[in-house]
């Protein structure tokens, strides 16, 4: 039976990523990269499909875990009849091959420990051959091989389908297993083996905590955001700047669904997001390595700009479907690669610019072959801005006019003629502000339902989506606007237990718009677009409860997934999940510079609002 997405914990070496289980069991690990083929894939199938378990003989879940303070190594920790025994699990930051580290003690009394490896190649179907070699053993198929060294003689055995190493730990006493990933066709990878663990576990823990030491946030909130950027560190691919949305695959939206997708890819759409997040936080490396990232995966015709792209930038991320794996907790099919790739969404225009925009207002200089790329996006948008889309939700029904697909063409040209304003290139701004005009124009007229008193999904729909939330926050219309708050107000029949979904959850409305049957979860950054809504328009005590109801669904190491399911009261979707956790940075920068004090109406809200600053999310600021 699989564990429940919120029983894992994240280990990474900024290439790549394993999810520890609270179990002891690494149950999903892919090598070399966050794309590359798992070689531990029992976390979207059984053990049949590969798993690395380290745990006290009979197993059980560990008594306590955590991460050690503003770092990404765990420690989890069993009480036993006989004793107490500690593991510690990290990744070292890369120097040429990953590898994963694994550090048995022992605390109290002696404490028999198993080690039970069983490694399954190309998405946990190949069987490898496995032979003895100094020092350890050999795991090797076809381009992959799997070195298992211990730092002290362990007597090795197995049964035929794992490797199994049976350990007395005595108080006091450490033994630490490294495991390490080579091309099959090179030798022993002595830079990920012979360092000795105390070592790798000494350089690991300062390199988080240097890293984690530069956060300038100083809020109310600082565990929480100093644990999303680390997150966010953790799926950074370090070679080129991009960052996954998520280190797995096909956990599901909905227990038995079929809304399965793969998230180990780099989105555009985060775009804003991560870069806002980055630079308020002090990370100003990590935000231009993403932005070089984001420039040189866009480069080329505006006309194939697509959603997501592999972490090197690369386009082709085909999708396909493993039958051999049973999938989380029975929820089919197992998808590898996404075909959002091949979409239209018409929203990234918007988020490319957006970012670009406030990369420039951030002291970042511009280019001038980055101009070059704004004047043909906005060449492409001019043509192509009224088309129907896919939109923000990436939908496998017909395309449609969204609103937030328009919205963020609006953003688009407002932010083409910003720039332009900025650099004193002003050859196209006159075209761009007539084409800014035009699409607020009808996103009032088209976009918004006088009946309901809200914007809604799509043009001539009665169906209410969260992403209307982002309009303030996006200087669409400002945070007063009587649209804006019956907006904000409609959006509440959207709420579950406390959690929004992103529309109408079921299978009427909202399964005619994504062409998906059935229920999934409430969307963890919608909730906290709610906040940031509530908060923008003066209710900041509730604003407030909001995110601290986000805070507690967190798991007991600070994670979060994509989404909640508030009547079975669990993570659902891909986790950790960047956007989630981007959205939990912004909206505690936003909480902690909002006034602390609601209206008593909207109208004294309103002169409220005349006389304060608005706190937007930092993902998609108004520009100045």
């Amino acid at each position: 039976m699989n564990s429940r997405i919120e029983d894992y914990a994240l280990l990474s070496d900024l290439e790549t990523a394993a999810m520890v289980g609270r179990n002891g069991s690494v149950d999903w690990l892919c090598l070399p990269r966050f794309d590359s083929p798992a070689c531990l894939a029992a976390l979207v199938g059984t053990q049949d499909n590969g798993f690395w378990r380290i745990a006290p003989v009979g197993g059980g879940r560990c008594t306590r875990r955590s991460y050690r303070p503003d770092t990404l190594v765990l420690d989890s920790e069993w009480e036993t009849a006989d004793g107490a025994v500690r593991v510690t699990d990290f990744m070292p930051p890369r120097a040429q091959f990953p590898c994963l580290i694994r550090v048995v003690e022992g605390l109290r009394g002696v404490v028999r420990v198993r080690s039970d490896l069983r490694l399954r190649f190309h998405q946990g179907r190949v069987v490898p051959w496995v032979r003895d070699v100094d020092s350890g053993l050999l795991a090797v198929a076809g381009p992959d091989a799997v070195w298992l060294n211990a730092d002290e003689p362990v007597p090795a055995g197995g049964d035929g389908h794992s490797t199994v190493l049976d350990l007395a730990v005595h108080a006091g006493r450490r033994t630490a297993l490294t495991l390490a990933w080579s091309p099959s066709h090179l030798p022993r990878p002595p830079a990920a083996l012979d360092v000795p663990a105390e070592t790798a576990l000494k350089e690991t823990t300062g390199f988080w905590r240097s890293w984690a030491g530069q956060c300038r946030y100083t809020g109310p909130w600082r565990e929480a955001v100093v644990r999303s950027l680390i997150t966010l560190k953790a799926l950074t691919y370090a070679p080129t700047g991009g960052i996954v949305a998520a280190p797995t695959t096909s956990l599901p939206g909905r227990i038995g669904g079929d809304r399965n997708w793969d998230y180990r890819y780099c989105w555009l759409r985060d775009s804003t997001l991560t870069l806002s997040c980055l630079l308020r936080s002090g990370y100003r490396e990590e935000a231009t390595a993403w932005l070089d990232w984001l420039m040189r995966a866009i480069a080329g015709d505006p006309t194939d700009l697509q959603t997501v792209y592999g972490v090197g930038g690369q386009r082709l991320l085909p999708e396909s479907e493993a039958p051999w794996l049973p999938g989380y907790e029975a929820s089919q099919p197992v998808r590898f690669g996404n075909s959002a790739a091949g979409q239209y969404q018409l929203d990234v225009y918007g988020e490319v610019l957006d970012t670009l925009w406030l990369s420039l207002r951030m002291g970042i200089p511009m280019p001038t072959r980055v101009w070059s790329v704004v004047e043909a996006l906005m060449g492409h948008l001019v043509r192509h801005w009224a088309d129907p889309d896919q939109g923000l939700w990436q939908v496998r029904g017909p395309r449609q006019q969204f609103v937030h697909s328009k919205v963020m063409a609006w953003v688009a040209a407002d932010r083409a003629v910003r720039m332009a304003a900025l650099l004193g290139r002003n050859g196209s701004s006159g075209e761009w502000r007539a084409l800014r005009d035009r699409i607020h124009r009808e996103v009032c007229h088209q976009g918004f339902d006088p009946r309901l008193g809200s914007f809604v999904q799509s043009y001539g729909s009665s169906v209410l989506d969260a992403s209307a939330l982002l309009m303030p926050a996006l200087g669409f219309l400002p945070a007063r606007d009587p649209r804006v708050r019956g907006t904000v107000r409609a959006l509440q029949t959207l709420d579950e237990g406390g959690f929004l979904h992103r529309y109408a959850p079921g299978d009427g409305a909202a399964g005619s718009v994504d062409g998906m049957a059935g229920r999934e979860g409430a969307f963890v950054s919608c909730s906290l677009w709610f906040a940031d809504a509530l908060a923008a328009t003066g209710h900041v005590p509730k604003a407030r409860e909001v995110f601290e109801r986000v805070l507690g669904i967190r798991n007991d190491v600070g994670l979060l997934a994509e989404q909640w399911d508030p009547a079975a009261g669990r993570q659902l979707g891909n986790a950790p999940q960047a956007f989630s956790h981007l959205a939990l940075i912004g909206t505690a920068f936003a909480l902690s510079s909002a006034p602390s004090r609601s209206p008593r109406s909207p109208a004294a809200s309103d002169r409220r609002r005349s006389g304060s600053r608005r706190a937007p999310r930092p993902a998609v600021r108004t520009p100045a």
